[in-house]
């Protein structure tokens, strides 16, 4: 066991006797399947001989690939194992999922490779749902930051992270996903331009990054400053696992307070990048058209 371990464990935020990992086994074949069909797509573009297909850029794959793995560390790492133990591993669950893995995925331009791989009836199909109301609606960043906020919200009222601690089904097949959809969800306008119908302006995309760092903070500054534990089945646990409700409460508002402000801000930065790069190209192109104006009138 490591020093830092022994450290958390004495400081009391480290369940004692719990395993670091927890081998789910439908979870990995399902993370195995998501993953096979991925890279199984990108290979099949690769052996056609005509078009985009043969270049998928490596940096989609290396991002699909990165979410994945970091998806298979929240789910089946210690975060997962502890998470029924202690509040902190549960908060970073929630870290990783939401705020690194979603964007990851989404920046691999899933739906893109699934368009390239169909035929052409296919083809119509994935363009028509995407540009119906309900697809178009929901991919307004608007949209999905509110979904993405009741979501993280939600799920940390009293009797809903209570439910999560005690009952392992209702974690797994309504909180999970729950915290991935949403995420994708509002992800998906922000940080791709994966054949989205209506794209949002890159200051807006700029505002939603940073509008979203708001409750994010504001749940973790509540949590961690809250004068009473607020969990009643993370306390009656803490005594079996020596573990101190007060200092894994108080960490896991600090993680969330902490890591979504660098992780957003980070965010924001990419996004003000890709600004940049898009205002470059519209200078670029007025000027060529006021070069080709005044070539004209000479």
């Amino acid at each position: 066991m490591s020093a830092g371990v022994t450290a958390a464990i004495g400081a009391g935020i480290i369940p004692e006797n719990v395993a670091i990992w927890e081998i789910d086994v439908l979870t990995l074949i399902n993370l195995l399947a998501v993953t096979t069909l991925y890279y199984f797509g990108v290979y099949r573009l690769a052996i056609q001989k005509t078009g985009y297909a043969r270049t998928w850029p490596f940096r989609y794959s290396l991002s699909f690939g990165l979410g994945m793995a970091f998806l298979a560390f929240a789910y089946l790492g210690p975060f997962s194992s502890w998470a029924h133990y202690a509040f902190w591993p549960h908060m970073s669950q929630h870290i990783v999922v939401m705020m690194i893995a979603a964007p990851l995925i989404v920046m691999s331009n899933p739906i893109t490779l699934l368009f390239l791989n169909l035929n052409r009836f296919g083809r119509k199909r994935v363009i028509a749902i995407l540009r119906s109301r309900p697809a178009v609606f929901l991919s307004k960043p608007l949209v999905g930051g509110l979904i993405a906020t009741t979501v993280l919200l939600g799920a940390h009222f009293a009797p809903i992270m209570n439910l999560n601690v005690v009952d392992h089904d209702f974690m797994m097949f309504i909180e999970r996903p729950l915290f991935l959809g949403a995420a994708l969800l509002f992800y998906y306008p922000i940080m791709s331009s994966d054949l989205i119908a209506h794209r949002p302006s890159a200051t807006i995309r700029v505002l939603a990054l940073g509008i979203i760092m708001i409750p994010e903070t504001l749940l973790g500054i509540v949590i961690h400053f809250s004068p009473v534990t607020l969990y009643d089945s993370y306390v009656a646990l803490a005594p079996q696992f020596n573990i101190d409700p007060v200092a894994d409460q108080k960490f896991a508002g600090a993680l969330m307070w902490a890591v979504a402000m660098v992780i957003d801000g980070m965010c924001m930065m990419f996004a003000a990048m890709e600004w940049w790069r898009e205002q470059e190209k519209h200078t670029q192109k007025l000027e060529r058209v006021e070069a080709l104006a005044q070539s004209e009138l000479a």
